[in-house]
């Protein structure tokens, strides 16, 4: 029998009582061996990019051509997974993210180095694979562990998210530096696969009031239904915006490749280490995360965990060493990892069941797509003005918009956990 994980009574630990429960193991398992396949992929692509093409600009680009197949397939999945058995759907697109892989690893081998064009055609089938599966991941949360136990259970799964996002980025750095693409990809296809046959061992996960085959005409109706939803809930739709506006002004990333051969080339692996920054961060925040499942006031923590990073990353900008870069980038990934947990736990607990898959797929277009538009104005703006006003500038923007999100809408700012709804867990 499932059992419902329990608050723990330690204060700064990470609460591992969501373990205990049979279903939420696989999924939690299947999380951790993808993790550092899908970093080095993460890694592999921009890198491979800038490869070919010599320009920060087009590495912003590639985020924008897995942007559309997310923002289109995660609307969609959210829908489908509140129409058909989620395990079913996790497994389908489980496979489907593992043979796009072993696609990507074959390009890798093309004369010159790979084809453009051919890696953004993957690059957005891989988007629109995750843009499916995550919404049915997430949804499912609640209905294995609980009310009480879904913020332990995003804080477990977020933890071992940034291990695999530190030691996928150094293992990826290594395999550059010695030019093989190739074998990135490839720990990828396998981890994935490995998921798969995790994801097959639970039991069916249809949402509440769901039997018979998936009508996918039902499923289209359902996506105007979650906007429908949303609009009357504008605490939730809040969660949205602030992340949009951290990650659009805010995000970093497509200046790394930028930076390692330019401000820090003298710097070993500085690919790898500038990868990593965030979520070396983020996985210290994850360990002494007790705390945050405890949290009353969320919507005051998450503005104030988005105003850390916002000024964590106007320091990445202007460091002028990489240890002093990376140790920006772990103070944002701390923050980040704070309003990451919460925001999630107040969708999946304000959300009825039957609503959860389609608000998660918001949650994953906005959480994927947030970065993905960031890159673009980062890369265009650090190709026309530097690296240092384009981060600058975005940091001080990000902590300027927290503070008028707090003054213009008060709901969000007072927002408490103990003004949520509660739902059962599954027991068998």
């Amino acid at each position: 029998m499932p059992v419902p994980a329990r608050r723990s009574s330690r204060s700064w630990t990470i609460d591992t009582s969501p373990l205990r429960n049979p279903g939420y193991r696989r999924l939690f398992w299947g999380l951790t061996t993808t993790m550092v396949g899908q970093q080095m992929t993460l890694v592999a692509v921009p890198v491979q990019v800038y490869a070919l093409t010599r320009d920060s600009l087009l590495v912003g680009v590639t985020s924008i051509v897995s942007l559309v197949p997310l923002v289109v397939f995660g609307l969609l999945g959210g829908a489908i997974a509140d129409a058909m058995d989620r395990r079913k759907l996790m497994l389908v697109t489980g496979v489907g993210s593992a043979v796009t892989s072993a696609l990507l690893a074959l390009q890798a081998l093309l004369p010159g180095g790979g084809n453009l064009w051919l890696l953004w055609v993957l690059v957005a089938a891989v988007s629109g694979f995750t843009a499916v599966n995550q919404p049915a991941r997430s949804a499912v949360i609640p209905a294995l562990v609980g009310p009480e136990g879904v913020a332990a259970a995003n804080a477990l799964a977020m933890t071992v998210r940034q291990v695999g996002v530190i030691v996928g980025p150094l293992a990826a750095g290594l395999l550059i530096g010695l030019g093989d693409l190739f074998l990135a990809y490839v720990v990828d296809a396998v981890t994935l696969l490995v998921a798969a046959l995790l994801i097959r061992g639970l039991p069916p996960l249809p949402p509440a009031g769901v039997a018979g085959p998936l009508r996918l005409g039902a499923a289209l109706r359902g996506v105007g239904e979650g906007f429908g939803f949303l609009r009357t809930q504008p605490v939730l739709l809040m969660t949205f915006v602030v992340d949009v506006i951290a990650m659009f002004f805010a995000w970093p990333q497509a200046v790394f490749p930028e930076l390692a051969e330019g401000r820090f080339a003298g710097s070993a692996n500085a690919y790898g280490w500038l990868f990593a920054g965030i979520s070396i961060g983020a996985l210290l925040m994850g360990l002494t995360s007790g705390w945050v499942s405890r949290v009353d006031r969320q919507g005051a923590v998450v503005l104030a965990a988005i105003v850390v990073w916002g000024v964590a990353i106007v320091g990445f900008g202007l460091a002028p060493s990489l240890w002093l870069a990376v140790l920006c980038l772990a103070v944002a990934g701390a923050g980040d990892m704070v309003s990451a947990v919460l925001r999630s736990s107040m969708l999946q607990t304000a959300a009825p069941d039957e609503m959860r898959g389609r608000m998660q797929g918001v949650f994953i277009v906005v959480v994927a797509g947030g970065p993905r538009l960031g890159d673009l104005r980062a890369g265009a703006m650090a190709s026309a003005a530097g690296v240092s006003v384009a981060m600058v500038s975005g940091g001080v923007v990000t902590v300027v918009a927290m503070v008028v999100v707090a003054l213009a809408v008060p709901s969000f700012l007072h927002f408490r956990a103990s003004q949520k709804g509660s739902a059962s867990p599954i027991r068998s």
